[in-house]
């Protein structure tokens, strides 16, 4: 019950962010893209220093 409470507050909070300054919301979503890049390229790196 309570990890549904928070789940729907959390996504309530999201959409009213993403409604009153979308640019912001929109600069987040890069970032969190960006970090989500970074972190796969590391692994990549992590592999190929595991075999090569």
């Amino acid at each position: 019950m309570l990890k549904k409470l928070l789940a729907l507050f959390l996504i309530g909070f999201v959409i009213y962010f993403l409604m009153t300054s979308p640019s912001s919301a929109a600069d987040a979503v890069r970032g969190i893209s960006s970090a989500i890049g970074v972190a796969f390229k590391q692994v990549g790196v992590f592999v190929t220093s595991l075999v090569g």
